[in-house]
């Protein structure tokens, strides 16, 4: 009965994905190519000054990437800091201050990693005026991103990659704001809260009293996910009830998070004009989720022990609601859509279980990623893999008609490696120095050992990543924790951000070489393949020494 469960609820995905692609690819191009300013954007666009028919270079376009992330870096947290005198507050005090940074990086980086209870630590102004505000920009501005190396590949000798202020204003008002409205209506529908009620006492059947929260929640729930950011309303995330009620809304909760993007692709080729291209970076990106998810399935299924057997599988740290099949769609979807939204919790896997969703993130999240993320980290590695495959087989370096030549395979490797040096880095970190190894043994981890290792990898991977999920067994409010995961989590977005940027820019500068009979054909299921190992391969040699000291050890006991 489960088999078909699962069978049916991939099915279901599937086939929901599949309508949405062609359409909702192609609405996203048209808004990022139209010439056509709403009037409210116009408005917008006089107040602050931008002439919206201007194309900016690559250094111009990062400024403004920039600055307008570190102005919501101070907004959020300046909100955190003076929750006391805002209206809604529910009576909470300020948030402290090394908290209040790592919550505002955070929230600004895509990443939503919560180092508290939000149900009881900030109140209805600061979630909707400072985090959910964030949820939206953030997102748009990884899809503004991602447009402009899209838009480099189909440039001639152009040397501009668009407009940030533009791409950031379309991206929000005419994507991510219609989207929301209508998923929220559903979410409503299906029993997620949306009030102002503050906390209700109540008379358990036993005679004691209970709190029971309220929240403008579905408003926010419906743009984490959309927009891959993940947190959530309460400290349960998507396992509470009043964020994810029913097995219906846990999968309509997946696709919001794989609906732009697993459609991201058809719009690269809709802007490059070749849809047979689009074709082939969707193939690597599902061909990798179905890989994960089958092997998170079976690892949970199949988990040793007397009670998982009697329960049909490791049910630990799972809704009874949701089972097995539905933890791992979830689980899987989030940790491979740099969302970080939880439906159980990874911390009570099992030991090879656990690993699943780490080596999601450290994959790069670019199956399909985040909204933006996933699709130029892909196009990344599809510039490594072309060079690759031409030093192997003595072809010409190039993709979509741009030569790959020293200067940009070195951008694209530098992203390669930017985050897992922060990953490795902090992990080290935290061990290697007494005084900070003392804090982390002492306070943080609660399970000593190899399982401790393995929580505070996944804390710095789900971080530089921007992820944001959790293990759920790391005490991550302490002063090195908030400061060293919002540094990681600030260099994880913007540093590749600026490499992101700087191959775009020296892409739009070619012209368009013709096809020879030496170019590698980009869009055949042999270049899938070599896209999906080389993806594959990279992840395996920079993380396998540091996965053996902790899941991989811990699993194989």
């Amino acid at each position: 009965m489960a088999a078909w469960f699962a069978i049916l609820q991939a099915a279901t995905l599937v086939v929901v994905l599949a309508v949405l692609y062609r359409p909702l690819g192609d609405y996203m191009a048209r808004i990022y190519t139209s010439t056509k300013d709403l009037r409210v954007e116009r408005g917008f666009y006089r107040l602050i000054g931008v002439d919206p028919r201007s194309e900016q270079t690559w250094p111009s376009y990062l400024r403004g990437v920039l600055l307008f992330s570190l102005v919501g870096v101070l907004l959020v947290y300046l909100l955190q800091r003076a929750q006391t005198i805002l209206p809604y507050s529910l009576g909470f005090p300020a948030v402290p201050e090394g908290l209040s940074f790592n919550t505002a990086a955070s929230f600004v980086s895509n990443t939503n990693w919560q180092s508290y209870s939000p149900d009881v630590t900030l109140g209805y102004a600061v979630q909707m005026a400072g985090l959910a505000v964030q949820n939206f920009v953030s997102a748009a501005v990884g899809i503004a991103i991602a447009l402009t190396l899209i838009r480099a590949f189909a440039s001639r000798n152009s040397g501009t990659i668009g407009n940030f202020w533009v791409d950031l204003t379309r991206g929000t008002l005419r994507l991510l704001l219609p989207l929301s409205a209508v998923g929220a209506v559903i979410l409503i529908t299906g029993g997620v809260i949306q009030n102002f009620n503050g906390f209700t006492e109540i008379t358990t059947l036993t005679g004691g009293t209970q709190s029971i929260p309220g929240g403008p929640t579905a408003s926010q729930e419906v743009i984490k996910l959309l927009g891959t950011n993940g947190g959530g309303f309460f400290n349960a995330n998507s396992s509470h009830p009043f964020e994810n009620p029913t097995a219906w809304t846990n999968l309509f909760q997946t696709v919001l998070m794989l609906a732009i993007p697993f459609s991201l692709p058809r719009t690269f080729g809709q802007i490059v004009g070749n849809r047979k291209q689009g074709y082939a970076i969707l193939a690597a990106m599902a061909s990798i989720f179905v890989i994960s998810l089958t092997a998170l399935t079976l690892l949970e299924s199949a988990g040793a022990g007397t009670a998982p057997l009697a329960a049909g599988g490791a049910m630990e740290g799972k809704e009874a609601r949701f089972g097995i099949a539905g933890s791992t769609l979830f689980g899987t979807t989030s940790t491979l859509t740099s969302t970080g939204a939880v439906n159980s919790m990874h911390d009570s896997y099992t030991s090879l279980g656990g690993m699943m969703p780490m080596l999601n993130m450290m994959l790069g999240e670019v199956a399909p990623g985040g909204v933006g993320s996933g699709i130029y980290g892909m196009l990344i590695l599809a510039v490594i893999t072309v060079f690759l495959a031409g030093l192997l087989v003595g072809r010409t370096p190039e993709y979509l008609g741009k030569r790959i030549g020293t200067r940009e395979i070195t951008l694209a490797s530098l992203y390669i490696l930017v985050v897992p040096t922060i990953v490795l880095a902090g992990t080290a970190l935290s061990f290697a120095i007494p005084a900070i190894r003392a804090d982390v043994l002492g306070t943080s981890i609660w399970n000593p050992g190899l399982h401790g290792v393995s929580e505070v990898l996944y804390a710095f991977t789900s971080a530089a990543n921007n992820n944001g999920s959790a293990f759920a067994g790391l005490t991550a409010n302490t002063p090195w924790f908030n400061t060293a995961l919002g540094v990681a989590m600030l260099l994880g977005r913007f540093i590749p951000i600026v490499f992101v940027l700087a191959l775009a820019g020296a892409l739009a500068k070619q012209d368009s070489i013709p096809a020879t009979a030496g170019t590698l054909p980009t869009h055949r299921p042999q270049f899938v393949g070599l896209l999906v190992g080389v993806t594959i391969v990279i992840t395996a040699l920079t993380y396998f020494p540091v996965l053996a000291l902790g899941p991989l050890a811990e699993g194989l006991q």
